[in-house]
């Protein structure tokens, strides 16, 4: 039977491959953190004040028709413990940076 060798990776590539790594988590832990920090922010101005487990599931950009004006819109979950209820919903961010929102709240 053949054997094949296989070269070992040298210590100085797996210490570099290890720290991008590294950094990648970080990263991507830290923009997680300030994401939630914000619609912490934004929703304690919308009116609700006590929330946890806050989770943006998704960004989308989109065009106002009538206007033309691009828009952001992100889709949030989170539990209202003033409410003791499940809310589920739409924040609208305007060209002015306002923000508007339309969530349901069960």
């Amino acid at each position: 039977m053949n054997q094949q060798q296989t070269r070992k990776l040298p210590k100085k590539t797996v210490i570099t491959i290890s720290i991008i790594v590294i950094l990648g988590i970080l990263t991507f832990v830290t923009l997680q953190t300030l994401k939630v920090e914000k619609f912490s922010e934004v929703l304690f101005e919308l009116d609700h004040k006590n929330i946890k487990n806050l989770k943006v599931v998704n960004k989308q950009s989109v065009e106002d028709m009538q206007t033309k004006f691009k828009t952001t819109v992100y889709k949030v979950v989170f539990d209202d413990l003033d409410l003791n209820k499940n809310c589920i919903g739409f924040i609208y961010r305007d060209k002015n940076g306002n923000y508007i929102k339309d969530i349901d709240c069960k």
